[in-house]
């Protein structure tokens, strides 16, 4: 493996984007929680203006941060281009302000799901105009990060020549020989073959829209259109997290001197998820009758069980990696351990969800975020911030003299304390019977809202130190990586 001589300036631009960009949708958070629990007084319109922010402004940066991790990881065994890297993030930028215009002057406030027909019949709220603008910007982002995809591709079928090599076919099913491709890519391969058949099946239910918006006799079948959005929706933002957990794959090795290797246990779950990750999504749909039953039933079963491959070998392989090293822990390592809990802490009301029985009473109420919640704050979020440190460090493990300050060390604590209180409130709530994406509770959800809120407002604060510890040590994460 070569080391890089300094860590290349549009990662650090992009991580510095994205650090900027969570603090700002913390905050549309932070003031949606404040309204549920009857503490601010927002109109409906921008409550849901706000709630289209947050979550498209959430997928967006998670996105953002994870595919910097990869990039990073991944350009350290092939040959990516930078080019393709810095008009990604351009793009994204592009389309970033898109949308932001489209909600904060048209008014869009659909959801980030965009789901037909929502967005051409706003009953007065929005123009078709303002749609269009929220829709074609979710293209201009995904059509940056499919060039990114394809450069992926370019780069690893020209140092393995072929995919299947990439994910350590000929160690897997044949002989051992101590050559298969590194965990960071192999992940990467699963990522690109994932995210680039979702993204270009979210780019065709997103131009139907559009032509929909002005051609409303251009009719979508509403079934079609479910599917399509929450098969991209579903394997996007469960990408950010394969892309991201490859910081915990490549950091910690180089804290504890043992390396990961690319066993065939390891091997086999990185390709099984390839499979699992497209098949499981129709759990978000086990309340649409419509769907044929043997989808819902295959739904749950692979849901059930997608869960497992990747997140159990690697949460296992985390712990037997940091057990009795005695390795130096610091804020990288300690919010990268904290990812590991928050993945797999994320299975569990997933899972729960997943059941139809259970589905039909819980789908629609606070549940649903409180798990995911718990995956991309716990899970996703430290991988982007572990890694951030690490830069910020110089691409190395703390030593003595350079030990975390006291407000890193509070930091960390306040945000895995006030994190898991946050996603409980959201859990409880949820089993309470409070509804999601609704402006207003009933007084006996109030609690559950207010106990969020509080939780969110030290979740921000503990964020706002970890960006600006980064931003503030952008000159040490220019430096030589070991």
């Amino acid at each position: 493996m070569t080391a890089h001589d300094r860590t290349p300036i549009p990662v650090l631009a992009c991580l510095a984007t994205a650090g900027a960009v969570v603090l700002l949708m913390m905050v549309f958070g932070l003031l949606l929680r404040l309204a549920q629990g009857g503490m601010l007084d927002l109109a409906p319109d921008t409550f849901y203006e706000l709630l289209t922010l947050h979550g498209a402004g959430m997928v967006g940066i998670a996105a953002l941060g994870s595919v910097a991790v990869m990039w990073y990881f991944l350009g350290q065994y092939v040959r990516l281009s930078g080019a393709v890297f810095v008009a990604n993030l351009v793009l994204f930028l592009v389309g970033v302000v898109m949308i932001l215009a489209s909600v904060l002057f048209g008014g869009f406030a659909g959801a980030w799901t965009f789901l037909y027909p929502l967005p051409a019949q706003p009953m007065g709220v929005w123009s078709a105009h303002a749609a269009a603008l929220f829709v074609g910007g979710l293209l201009v982002i995904g059509t940056g990060f499919l060039l990114l995809y394809l450069d992926v591709a370019r780069a690893i079928l020209g140092r393995y020549g072929s995919l299947g090599r990439a994910l350590g076919w000929p160690q897997l099913f044949g002989h051992d020989d101590g050559r298969a491709p590194p965990v960071a890519v192999v992940a990467s391969t699963m990522v690109l073959i994932i995210n680039t058949i979702g993204i270009t099946t979210g780019a065709a239910i997103l131009v139907m829209t559009l032509v929909n918006l002005y051609v409303p006799a251009f009719g979508i079948d509403p079934l079609l259109a479910k599917n399509m959005t929450y098969f991209f929706g579903h394997v996007f933002i469960n990408a950010t997290i394969y892309m991201a957990v490859i910081a915990v794959y490549e950091i910690l090795p180089r804290y504890t001197g043992r390396p990961w290797k690319s066993s065939k246990v390891v091997l086999a779950a990185w390709n099984a998820s390839v499979i699992m990750v497209m098949t499981n999504y129709p759990h978000h749909l086990l309340m649409d009758f419509a769907m044929p039953e043997w989808a819902l039933v295959a739904g749950q079963v692979i849901s059930y069980a997608s869960g497992l491959p990747v997140l159990v070998v690697t949460v296992i392989g985390a712990l037997t990696n940091v057990h009795r090293s005695g390795m130096r822990w610091d804020l990288a390592s300690g919010l990268l351990l904290l990812s590991v809990f928050g993945w797999g802490a994320g299975v569990i009301p997933a899972i729960i969800d997943a059941t139809v029985v259970i589905n039909q009473v819980m789908h629609n109420t606070l549940w649903v975020p409180g798990h995911f919640h718990t995956y991309l704050l716990l899970g996703m979020l430290p991988m982007v911030l572990g890694f951030m440190y690490f830069l910020a460090r110089g691409g190395r493990p703390t030593d003595a003299a350079g030990a975390e300050r006291g407000i890193d060390r509070i930091g960390f604590w306040v945000f895995a304390v006030a994190g898991l209180g946050f996603v409980l409130a959201f859990l409880a709530g949820g089993r309470a019977g409070a509804p999601r994406r609704y402006a207003e509770h009933l007084a006996q959800w109030l609690p559950y809202d207010r106990a969020g809120a509080l939780f969110a407002a030290l979740v921000l604060a503990a964020t706002l130190v970890f960006v600006a510890r980064f931003l503030l040590r952008l000159g040490s994460a220019r430096g030589r990586v070991a």
